[in-house]
């Protein structure tokens, strides 16, 4: 995946702490990939937030995949 993709994925750190938020509102990437995991349906998402799009959750869950797949190597002393 390339990171340019995710174009709806912001980092601030003067909100939430800098964790990673979709298109620089207070929704946490976690917020929805946890509704998500919770079994809320895109629908039931949307409803609750109505200020988010689809697109949103779609980039939301492709974010979260990539991270998972990242490692990190150590560097040697």
């Amino acid at each position: 995946m390339i990171l340019k993709e995710l174009n709806r994925i912001t980092f601030d750190p003067l909100i939430m702490g800098g964790k990673p938020c979709i298109r620089g509102m207070r929704v946490t990437v976690g917020t929805v990939v946890g509704l998500v995991a919770s079994g809320y349906s895109t629908e039931k998402i949307l409803a609750t937030y109505p200020y988010l799009e689809v697109e949103d959750i779609h980039q939301a869950l492709a974010y979260a995949a990539w991270r998972v797949e990242e490692r990190e190597v150590p560097v040697a002393a």
